[in-house]
């Protein structure tokens, strides 16, 4: 089916308001397609854990899975943009905010560097992490994630192309200087985003 939508003239409605939100170069999909670097890992949740590591190689903060799900969690609807153009409008989510997670670790640093099960990593500015901007995901369209889609949790950091939004996610650790991380080492963007369609390297 073409990407492409005919607008009779003087129209002006739905259409044009999802128009405005859609980065260029992306198009509008009902799916949740399944794409990852690394096998889907199955993760159980007695032996799931979440840390925080600061710059200086300390573990700051730790979680396993019940004291993870003990933090305060927001619902989040948002839209989301892959690197491959699909983009999805309005997803639902439940998850911990990056701020929460964040709350008293002591840190200089200015990035941070996302750490899955399975070995995948990928690299965000701390800025792009805080202030409300990234969580920590473990529900989607209100049923818990699955681990298709990075269940039973994974990074939410919609505002930049959604690799950033690493699933599978077990730990932040911060640095003082940025790094690529998987794709980034591959040629993709280091930073990744889709209103200025930073895809690769370059871009």
């Amino acid at each position: 089916m073409s990407d492409e939508k005919v607008i009779s003239r003087g129209f002006t409605g739905r259409r044009s308001a999802e128009a405005s939100k859609l980065p260029p170069g992306q198009y509008l999909t009902q799916d949740f397609p399944v794409l990852s670097a690394t096998p889907t890992p199955r993760i159980p949740l007695d032996g799931w854990e979440f840390t925080v590591t600061t710059e200086d190689g300390a573990v700051a903060r730790r979680w396993n899975w019940q004291a993870f799900r003990a933090l305060p969690a927001v619902a989040i609807t948002t839209d989301i943009h892959c690197v491959t153009r699909w983009s999805k409008f309005d997803t639902m989510w439940e998850g911990v905010a990056i701020d929460t997670l964040l709350d008293g670790v002591q840190s200089t640093a200015t990035y941070a560097m996302a750490h899955s099960y399975g070995g995948y990593t990928t690299n965000v500015p701390l800025a792009d992490l805080q202030n409300g901007k990234a969580w920590v995901a473990f529900r989607y369209g209100g049923k818990e994630l699955e681990p298709e889609h990075g269940g039973p949790a994974r990074l939410l950091v919609p505002h930049l192309y959604f690799w950033k939004s690493a699933k599978w996610v077990n730990g932040l650790t911060l640095m003082p200087h940025d790094e690529p991380g998987f794709w980034e080492r591959l040629g993709y963007n280091m930073y990744g985003d889709p209103w200025r369609e930073q895809r690769y390297t370059g871009d």
